[in-house]
């Protein structure tokens, strides 16, 4: 059978983030997870729907792909069709070509599993290595302490609080209470749970957002902030500590996240909230 690219509506969507719960699963390489469709439905329902592809042979999902930005593809496979070869090629031709409308012309990235067949066919094609990636996994198997700070689950009635401290932790955010409401409307949020931290005297003062692919599966920290205003007095690491204790009460088997390796002090934040680094992964890029 063929195999079609496809721009879902919202149901295709929601097709896509089952796929993804049923992809997720221990020892996997990273790939994209449910939780980033969830994260990506702040801006609403239809504009994730724009943003997604799914590629399907004989009715079955073998693809999924996220233009998360202008110039980037997140991109992840069956684990059954990593290494299907007319898979590998269809993808190939699909984000090579401007025309299919995949991927913009000029200077793009991809983002895809290390053992898909894709990252080897794309050199060929002028692509290279691109930004390196740390990966970090904290398994929950075991029981995890909470950490010594009042955390708080978010609900609409904070919703605005939840923003505020976004916006301080990240320049540039134009998160909302709005877009807030958007993303906790959207189907992966059922697995999520947004957390505020506050300190001694009441301020809001390090924020995430945690999201389960189910029971027994990895779930994923996006994102993770500290206020400007209040660094340097250890609330990332426990406000991480706090995800790792909400996710496994939502049956996660482990919490995974991954950074820019450029963002040093990230990478130590994790670590020192029970986190263990992985080897590096690189997105593929594409200079013109």
């Amino acid at each position: 059978m063929a195999i079609i690219v496809e721009k879902p509506g919202v149901d295709g969507l929601i097709e896509a983030v089952d796929a993804l719960r049923e992809w997720q699963g221990e020892g996997s390489p990273w790939q994209l997870h449910p939780g980033d469709l969830g994260w990506f439905w702040r801006f609403g329902a239809e504009t994730a729907a724009a943003a997604i592809r799914i590629w399907r042979r004989d009715g079955r999902i073998l693809a999924v792909g996220l233009q998360d930005g202008a110039d980037l593809l997140r991109l992840t496979t069956a684990p059954d069709a990593r290494q299907d070869e007319k898979l590998a090629r269809r993808l190939v031709e699909d984000v090579i070509e401007p025309e299919r409308g995949v991927l913009p012309p000029g200077k793009v990235a991809i983002e895809a599993p290390k053992d898909a067949l894709i990252r080897d066919l794309l050199p060929a094609r002028g692509w290279r290595a691109g930004e390196p990636w740390t990966p970090l996994h904290r398994d929950l198997t075991e029981p995890v302490k909470a950490p010594e700070l009042r955390i708080e689950v978010i609900g609409p009635e904070q919703a605005a609080v939840r923003a505020e401290v976004q916006r301080a932790a990240f320049d540039g955010s134009k998160f909302s209470a709005e877009r807030w409401q958007a993303m906790a409307s959207g189907v992966p949020y059922a697995d999520a749970r947004c957390l505020v931290a506050y300190d001694d005297h009441d301020n809001a003062v390090a924020t995430v957002t945690v999201w389960s692919a189910g029971p027994g599966k990895p779930g994923v920290i996006e994102p993770m902030g500290v206020h400007r205003d209040h660094r340097g007095h250890g609330y990332g690491r426990k406000i991480t500590a706090a995800a790792a204790v909400a996710l496994q009460k939502l049956g996660a088997s482990s919490a995974v996240v991954a950074t820019p390796s450029s963002h040093v002090a990230a990478v130590a934040t994790y670590e020192s909230g029970g986190f263990q680094r992985l080897p590096e992964v690189r997105d593929l890029a594409r200079d013109a």
